[in-house]
């Protein structure tokens, strides 16, 4: 990564932790996971700062990909 940054193509990065929420629509159950499967995409992605991944699905429920039968999956992020 080191050398990445040096050539400026890398501004940082941390891996998701394995625990998740998955969501499918805003009045629909929150439901553990991750279930990726092959023919998903990660579409955008965007970071909280709350105390817990359960703040985060609760946030989560107003997302207007919801609009569109998009699923959000909240996820911690693992500092190395």
């Amino acid at each position: 990564m080191e050398s990445l940054t040096k050539q400026g193509i890398w501004d940082g990065g941390e891996p998701l932790g394995p625990e998740a929420r998955v969501l499918t629509g805003p009045r629909k159950p929150v439901t553990d996971g991750p279930y990726t499967e092959a023919k998903e995409a990660v579409s955008g992605y965007v970071i909280l700062k709350v105390d817990s991944i359960d703040k985060a699905a609760e946030i989560a429920r107003d997302c207007p990909l919801f609009e569109i039968d998009g699923v959000v999956e909240a996820r911690p992020i693992r500092a190395m």
